[in-house]
Formats: C-alpha cells, sequence, structure tokens
C-alpha cells in the first residue's frame, strides 16, 4: 500500500509527463486545425487541466488502496 506521499508522487510525475506531451500536442494540432496559437492560452488550459488531473489521479489512487 503507498503512503499518501508516495501517492502525490506518483500523481505529479504522471501529470507532470502529461503537461510536457499536451504543451507540445497543441502546438502541432491547433496550427493543423486552422485554430489561432496563443501560448499563452494554450498554457493556461493546459496548467487547469493539469491541475484536475492530479486530483482526480490522487483521489482515485487513495480511493483503490483503501479498498484492499
Amino acid at each position: 500500500m503507498q503512503t499518501r506521499k508516495q501517492t502525490l508522487i506518483e500523481s505529479l510525475a504522471n501529470v507532470t509527463v502529461g503537461f510536457l506531451i499536451t504543451i507540445i500536442s497543441l502546438h502541432i494540432l491547433f496550427p493543423l486545425l486552422g485554430m489561432e496559437n496563443n501560448s499563452g492560452k494554450n498554457t493556461l488550459i493546459t496548467t487547469y487541466l493539469t491541475l484536475l488531473s492530479i486530483l482526480r489521479n490522487y483521489c482515485l489512487r487513495r480511493y483503490f488502496n483503501r479498498k484492499q
């Protein structure tokens, strides 16, 4: 069973990789779709979704650890 600290570290590592992939993907995808590529907005959207992902990942991991 993971400690809360281990769960948080795992979640942060997972989401950090996702954050970087998303930032790079948006810079590639938006121009292909004819959408404005605004770095500030892309970073803001990605940051918001990243924070939601950290919270989701942490809560799910704690839930399943508690069930074991």
